[in-house]
């Protein structure tokens, strides 16, 4: 297939590039100067002049609760206008097919069980998050009131855990927990710093899914599109603590001090598990151990560091 992917740049997108599977299409991956997902028009005329035969949504302005919580319209304004812009425009286009990648963050805050592909909507949404959470839902409800009114039209919505890997963001501030962790504990083993903070308690759970599973899991939607069902979680099905990243991270990078916990500081959720039954029945599931995504996503951080010293 002629596929757009947006977002290539990132870290979604560089695994999808990277994906073995994917190599068998052509793949389109426009820059920011040959595409502006921000501008309508633009948009437009870039699906009606490359005719692609499918879309992965893989752009968005995304970071973790600190960049959430910093410039809430931001994240609700870009990520709403890039989905809206691609959405419409390919329906606009005549493009039947379209993978949107939606969040976790799209399901109520605290649920108590883990989270089935129908809770979209049913409670409230996490604060720390609420605009990306918002410009997700939107996009996912667009894609499924196309799909509804307009049968020979497949615009469907995956719906990812958290992610890691490699191409992360690792020192910015906009940087998510895992990378961010890395990062952090890196400079305290090379710096010989006695302790590491973490915020909150460290005891709230966190389902991070390694980017390359992701990847594979986009690859095998497009293989199987028509039996892939309009919302998909892609996820492990378990989560562990912060906590325990703390730990697992320490013990691959060899750092040997102590941590302390800043409990003025916010920890979101205390718990985002989804429930990942219907992927298996679909027949994908994630094959990355914590400790294989650690570690490929550590070497590659000091690959990044040693060429940008």
């Amino acid at each position: 297939m002629r596929i757009l992917l947006t977002g290539a740049s990132g870290l979604v997108g560089h695994s999808v590039i990277e994906s073995t599977i994917m190599k068998a299409h052509e793949v389109l991956t426009p820059r920011h100067q040959d595409l502006d997902l921000l501008d309508a028009d633009a948009v437009l005329r870039y699906l009606q002049n490359e005719k692609p035969d499918c879309i992965v949504h893989a752009a968005g302005k995304v970071g973790g609760i600190a960049a959430n919580c910093r410039n809430s319209t931001g994240f609700l304004l870009e990520n709403l206008d890039m989905g809206k812009n691609l959405i419409y425009g390919a329906f606009q286009a005549g493009v039947k097919k379209l993978l949107n990648l939606g969040s976790s963050c799209m399901y109520p805050r605290n649920s108590t069980v883990p989270l089935t592909e129908d809770m979209v909507l049913k409670g409230e949404l996490e604060p720390t998050n609420e605009g990306y959470a918002l410009a997700k839902i939107m996009c996912a409800r667009l894609c499924e009131y196309i799909s509804r009114e307009y049968s020979d039209f497949q615009y469907k919505t995956l719906i990812p855990c958290n992610l890691y890997g490699r191409w992360d963001k690792f020192r910015t501030m906009d940087a998510h927990m895992i990378p961010a962790v890395i990062h952090k504990i890196h400079i305290a083993k090379t710096t010989n710093s006695p302790t590491v903070e973490i915020w909150g308690t460290g005891e709230v759970r966190r389902e991070f899914m390694y980017s390359g599973d992701l990847a594979d899991c986009i690859a095998y939607c497009l293989e199987h599109f028509e039996e892939m069902p309009t919302y998909l979680n892609a996820g492990l099905g378990h989560d562990y603590t912060v906590n325990e990243y703390y730990e697992t991270i320490a013990e691959i990078i060899g750092y040997k001090g102590n941590f302390v916990h800043d409990l003025s500081k916010p920890e979101g959720m205390k718990r985002k598990l989804t429930d990942v039954r219907k992927a298996h029945a679909f027949g994908w599931k994630a094959k990355t151990t914590l400790v294989e995504g650690i570690k490929k996503t550590y070497d590659f951080y000091r690959e990044e560091l040693i060429e940008n010293q």
